[in-house]
């Protein structure tokens, strides 16, 4: 009893420390009631650290895992309005046929981004390459800001959207490494800011998505990125040797592009008519060696053919691996058939 009697008292003792606040009194470890009223000095309650909730967890997961302190999605969105904007900006130039300004390059003023910009290689099955990049870069933009829980494509769960995210950036890597190829072997010496930028965003936007969804995962999808690249190299290769025809014979002939002198002076009826087919959008397409196409520049004369919008088929010459400009094929003319057609 009279240890009963002690320890009764040990404990209303330790009780009133506590309720004072002093924290000077400690139970002894193997004391009953140890485990819940340990005390420290300056501190009425044991605080034990608590992890994030599973809720937390899941949502951050659901945004991406960090890097830098931001989500991966948003680092995607980020990057993916970006290209949208570039390449909104070369649709545009494309389509009002303006030339693009390139801070670096031969000439300054764009000249050497003009060369590429508006080179065969600027569109696929005719339609503009930057058109392309943009609807692909504006997918991308859209995909990263659902997964950061933006519902702005609903009926899409995050397993569809990460996949759709997947083959999107797989397919705009693959481009790029082709076009950066092409800007190496057929536009050796010639920079192009432009196309650089938009392969940046491209390999950044693929190696974002890998990060996020994880090399685990990758692993189980890499015949089917194998199959997209695949996809994407025959039809850009299709594209290209479709649509640049060369001139039949071309390889056992060469010819360097020079300049017609037109010797006859204008009519006014010929300058007032040049100026007409200028306004409604006409085109004259022609090429440097064709005798029809120069017999009609004869005939309008020297003031007015200037004021044509004249496009030349053949700006690189005529030989082998030089091919008819793209803009001609569009319009169905035949590289064979060339100086029998007006």
């Amino acid at each position: 009893r009279e240890r009963e009697r002690g320890e009764g008292e040990e404990e209303q003792r330790s009780e009133a420390a506590a309720a004072n606040g002093d924290g000077e009194h400690l139970l002894h470890p193997l004391h009953p009631r140890f485990p819940h009223r340990a005390l420290w000095r300056g501190a009425s309650a044991l605080q034990v650290p608590r992890g994030p909730s599973p809720e937390v967890d899941v949502e951050e997961h659901k945004k991406g895992s960090p890097l830098r302190g931001i989500s991966t999605s948003t680092w995607s969105a980020g990057l993916a309005s970006l290209g949208f904007l570039e390449t909104g900006y070369l649709t545009y130039l494309k389509l009002s046929n303006s030339e693009a300004f390139c801070p670096v390059g031969d000439g300054g003023g764009g000249g050497s981004c003009g060369d590429v910009l508006n080179s065969v290689y600027s569109a696929v099955f005719g339609v503009p390459l930057p058109l392309i990049g943009m609807v692909a870069y504006g997918l991308v933009a859209l995909l990263s800001l659902q997964q950061s829980r933006k519902n702005l494509l609903p009926g899409i769960d995050e397993t569809n959207n990460r996949l759709i995210l997947l083959g999107t950036t797989t397919s705009m890597a693959t481009a790029s490494a082709y076009f950066v190829y092409l800007l190496t072997t057929e536009f050796a010496g010639t920079s192009c800011s432009y196309c650089l930028i938009s392969a940046f965003l491209s390999f950044s936007l693929f190696l974002l998505t890998v990060k996020d969804i994880g090399l685990e995962e990758i692993r189980k999808m890499v015949g089917l990125q194998l199959a997209i690249a695949g996809v994407i190299l025959v039809a850009l290769t299709s594209s290209y040797s479709s649509a640049t025809p060369q001139l039949s014979g071309s390889g056992e002939i060469t010819l360097e592009p020079y300049e017609t002198v037109i010797t006859k002076e204008s009519t006014p009826f010929a300058i007032s008519l040049a100026k007409h087919l200028k306004t409604i959008g006409a085109k004259m397409y022609g090429a440097f060696w064709c005798s029809h196409c120069n017999e009609q520049k004869e005939m309008f004369g020297r003031e007015a053919v200037k004021m044509l919008d004249y496009v030349e088929c053949f700006p690189d010459g005529v030989g082998k691996g030089r091919k008819m400009a793209l803009e001609c094929a569009a319009v169905g003319i035949e590289a064979s058939n060339m100086d029998h057609q007006r």
